[in-house]
């Protein structure tokens, strides 16, 4: 072990292609890649131009941002090494220019990470997203006369059918050359049209072209050292490069984001599921070491190494656990723009579910509408209510299914890390984090980086925070004192009454 390289040297010179580079993991990626191997070449990453911007304005706008800062603290001129390929996974040759291409010919390393994670995303532009945009990409790294590892970014959920999902390839579902000419070929509302029977009626697209794309990767894995990295669900920073990190409102971070300003009441689920959650330092650090791993080790090209980048059977947290360690932790950190009290939870029971979302959700919505109106603001409430009500329906299948990810080779890397570079990338230690802690940072990081709010409540809020905690009890002693009322006058009229009579 000790006549190895580094992680840092053996990243030294390198040239690195990243597609996905400014979504959620890709930004975490290139600024932990900068910030402990800063002697690499070059990164590329593949940026599509969005509303008016290019490329190179969006990655600018990226670098902008304070997660960058401790990159820019150790060297102004590092994210210089950063260049935007203008392109789009969407398109075949994923849309890049020849003189682009040829600037590409010294990567060694790609790293695809692009895909649509929308759950809702019609059946046509899912496959072209994630399983042509694979292909795409693959069929580009094979002009890479120095490519010493693709890596495949796929999710532990591309095989729900399976409650137990090993690291390994499991068979196709579909033919992926066919699902590529469907796609191509027919209309949207075509697909749609047989989505479920042809998906053999997988809970969303996401998952079942992620499966598909994992197949194209494995077809590939002859021509190019593949391999294939399943995160499971990416949410905040534990540590790097700040606690609490992350830029979208998925998973748990979502949940207590709309329970903290109150909007959120109910959902349909089990409270006992556990989701698995991969804090976004543990999953970059893991694929920094699995990219490190593959290029020093010598596999057979008929075998596919497969990583489920998953912590459940380590460090389990119920989705009940989440809701109402959200409504401790809200009560000591208020947002600044709360609606009313954080309460409600979870259940099984699908009517009980419509009942509360319509008596919670819908009624209190209509009312806060009307109230905007009369005070002649927009109304907006409604129809934030049909997102929950869609978003739900979206989760209600991971919410009611308990899976097993297997993580033996995933937590293995960490012991072929070298001694020098444990510091920098060690994470099975992680494995043992506090979790009160772990997401009480969750919360302040979603206020800071989500909603621009300060990390702490103001006075103002915590104020309002209690003034609506005394009505929102008042109101609840007062339909209990009803209830109360009607019940006793109730038995009165049906028991004393008769009695007496």
């Amino acid at each position: 072990m000790n006549d190895r390289t580094s992680i840092p040297e053996f990243f030294t010179g390198r040239d690195i292609f990243i597609t996905g580079g400014s979504g959620f993991l890709g930004k975490a990626l290139i600024e932990k890649l900068l910030r402990s191997c800063s002697n690499l070449n070059r990164i590329y990453v593949l940026i599509r131009g969005k509303k008016g911007k290019t490329a190179e304005a969006r990655l600018k706008e990226m670098f902008n941002s304070e997660f960058f800062n401790k990159v820019r603290e150790k060297n102004d001129l590092l994210i210089n090494k950063v260049t935007a390929i203008d392109g789009d996974v969407m398109l075949p040759g994923l849309g890049i220019s020849a003189s682009n291409v040829q600037m590409l010919k010294n990567v060694s390393i790609v790293i695809h990470s692009a895909a649509s994670v929308k759950f809702d995303d019609p059946l046509k532009e899912a496959i072209l997203m994630n399983a042509r945009g694979t292909l795409e990409t693959l069929k580009l790294a094979e002009g890479f006369p120095n490519i010493k590892a693709f890596v495949h970014i796929s999710t532990t959920y591309s095989n729900p059918d399976k409650h137990v999902v090993e690291e390994e390839l499991y068979p196709a579902k579909v033919d992926w050359r066919t699902a590529i000419k469907l796609a191509e070929n027919y209309s949207t509302e075509m697909l749609n049209i047989f989505n479920l029977k042809y998906s053999e009626f997988q809970p969303n697209t996401y998952t079942f072209t992620k499966g598909l794309a994992e197949q194209i990767a494995n077809d590939y894995k002859q021509k190019l050292p593949v391999f294939i990295y399943r995160p499971s669900i990416v949410v905040s920073s534990i540590e790097e490069p700040v606690p609490g990190w992350i830029d979208n409102f998925n998973g748990p971070v979502g949940m207590f984001v709309a329970s903290g300003i109150g909007i959120l009441r109910t959902a349909h689920g089990d409270p006992d599921v556990c989701l698995d959650y991969m804090p976004v330092d543990i999953a970059v650090k893991g694929l920094i070491v699995a990219v490190y791993k593959k290029c020093l080790e010598n596999h057979s090209p008929e075998e596919l190494i497969v990583y489920n980048c998953s912590t459940a059977t380590v460090r389990p947290v119920s989705t009940g656990d989440v809701i109402e360690m959200a409504k401790v932790l809200i009560k000591d950190n208020p947002m600044e723009q709360t609606f009313w009290v954080p309460g409600g939870g979870i259940t099984r029971y699908k009517y009980w579910y419509y009942l509360r979302f319509m008596t919670l959700h819908v009624l209190f919505a209509i009312l806060a509408d009307t109230i905007l109106r009369i005070s002649n603001n927009k109304p907006f409430f409604l129809k934030l209510q049909r997102k929950i009500y869609a978003a739900n329906n979206a989760l209600h299948y991971f919410n009611i299914t308990q899976w097993s990810f297997q993580n033996d080779k995933f937590y293995e890397m960490d012991k072929f890390i070298m001694p020098c570079d444990k510091k920098e990338f060690a994470f099975e230690h992680y494995t043992n984090i506090d979790i009160h802690e772990f997401f009480k940072n969750a919360l302040v990081g979603a206020k800071y980086w989500l909603l621009k709010m300060p990390l702490k409540s103001s006075k103002w809020a915590k104020i309002k925070f209690r003034i609506l905690t005394v009505v929102n009890f008042s109101i609840q002693l007062t339909i209990g004192i009803i209830i109360l009322r009607m019940g006793v006058l109730y038995v009165y009229r049906n028991y004393f009454t008769t009695n007496s009579t």
